[in-house]
């Protein structure tokens, strides 16, 4: 093989392995030090927010209409048995993610009800004969994340929902020791980095069946070498995986802004960005055709990439339909050198709730802002609506002067931003398209 095919097959590999790396990257950080308000907690527990997220949890596209519950689980030692509270009809979802963050299982409001309950979280291959009066979940991979989120209304409602944070347990049932991350070869070049996490990676985390023959690609990179070739790498391969690493970091920002997501004044619909989950359906996980992205193997491990890059560990659509959105009607770039307005007609239909949150344009990240506002929805107090029922979000970096405009502001940065519609457990209407997204225009 030449240099440059070399390349661009580390450039496959990139794209083929990010979800991998970049979710493990968010676990080891999660166990070791916590993110914002979520405290750092071992394997096999969870780490509770008391607030709802700000500009200080540095978590990609993380949301401000929920309290978070985080478990890290690795069930490498045996089985874990996962004890939730009443609930009293509080919205609430457990996600469950694989390593390859597959979304595997639910738990929760719309899934399985909000009264009390034990399931039993079984490794890939453990037999569950003697559990068979319990609800089971097998998680695809020894190592998995749940993500709790908890509805808020406001301050008031924190000490709530606080006390039902404190009744979700996990409880280990095995006797044996759990492996944790596998930790990479030491003294590899910074450079190389990369691939050497998703070398110890993909050998602990095996991927799905059907994806096996492709996962064996890249071998001639060495990431299925079981002793680690990038300690003191042969130049000719440390070039091609540098070119490599450099093609497909860039195809891939390229693509997130053009993913193959359906558009609508300016919106991307981004309902079935992680429909591709093939294989893993537990407890509330829909195995659907509607929910199943069958498309060439390779446009869907860029799907899986996008998804990881643009909003790590977001729910199926089913659950909470986003839509994202870089431009207004014109086409142009959001800016906050710029004043916008959102106006909806009608709010979006939901079960549950909606928001639309602020972003920067980088790093997907809440924005710091004068009055501690991230986002805007049909819980936020104090809202003006028009006399017909419509509702007007206006969006700019300066505070409004008119009192209506500031009622409705949501603060955005300096420069780009990217905002996120999400809608908790949606309506037929947004997937159908008898409801439409209304544009962001540029304010008068």
């Amino acid at each position: 093989m030449d240099d440059d095919k070399r390349a661009d097959l580390a450039a496959e590999a990139f794209v083929y392995g990010f979800a991998l790396a970049f979710d493990l990257d968010e676990v080891d950080r999660f166990v070791r030090n916590g993110v914002g308000s979520v405290p750092p907690s071992p394997f096999n527990t969870f780490g509770h927010a008391t607030r709802l997220a700000g500009p200080d949890d540095e978590f990609v596209s993380i949301n401000n209409d929920t309290l978070y519950s985080i478990a890290q689980v690795d069930l490498s030692g045996g089985p874990v048995r996962l004890d939730v509270p009443d609930a009293r009809g509080l919205y609430y979802v457990l996600q469950f993610i694989d390593a390859w963050t597959n979304n595997f299982a639910y738990v929760g409001h719309r899934a399985t009800g909000t009264s009390a309950g034990s399931f039993v979280l079984l490794p890939p291959n453990a037999d569950n004969d003697e559990f068979t009066d319990a609800q089971v979940i097998r998680f695809p991979t020894d190592l998995a994340t749940i993500a709790g989120r908890w509805a808020v209304d406001g301050d008031d409602d924190l000490p709530a929902v606080q006390a039902l944070q404190a009744e979700l347990t996990l409880t280990p049932l095995g006797d044996g020791p759990t492996r944790g991350l596998p930790e990479p070869a030491a003294s590899v070049p910074d450079d190389l980095a990369f691939f050497e996490r998703l070398r110890v990676r993909m050998q602990a985390f095996p991927p799905a069946e059907r994806d096996i023959k492709y996962h064996q690609r890249f071998e001639p990179l060495g990431l299925l070498a079981p002793e680690s070739p990038y300690v003191d790498p042969d130049p000719t391969l440390r070039a091609a995986l540098q070119a490599g690493l450099e093609r497909g970091q860039a195809g891939m920002e390229q693509a997130l802004k053009h993913n193959r997501s359906p558009r609508h004044n300016g919106w991307s619909l981004t309902y079935h960005l992680f429909d591709y989950n093939l294989d893993f359906f537990e407890i509330g996980a829909l195995d659907e055709p509607a929910w199943r992205l069958d498309i060439e193997p390779r446009d869907r491990y860029l799907e899986r990439a996008l998804a990881a890059r643009g909003g790590l560990w977001g729910n199926h659509g089913y659950e909470a339909a986003y839509a994202m959105v870089y431009v207004d009607g014109d086409g142009d770039q959001l800016d906050g050198a710029h004043s916008y307005e959102l106006r909806f007609e009608q709010p979006p239909p939901v079960g549950a709730f909606w928001s639309v949150t602020m972003y920067d344009a980088t790093d997907f990240y809440l924005v710091a802002n004068p009055i501690n506002r991230y986002s805007v929805g049909d819980r936020t107090p104090g809202l003006h609506l028009d006399p017909d029922g419509s509702m007007t979000i206006r969006m700019q970096s300066h505070e409004p002067t008119d009192p209506a405009a500031r009622a409705n502001w949501l603060p955005t940065p300096a420069g780009a931003f990217r905002p996120i519609l999400r809608m908790y457990e949606p309506d037929e209407a947004v997937f159908d398209g008898r409801y439409e997204l209304p544009p962001i225009t540029k304010a008068g």
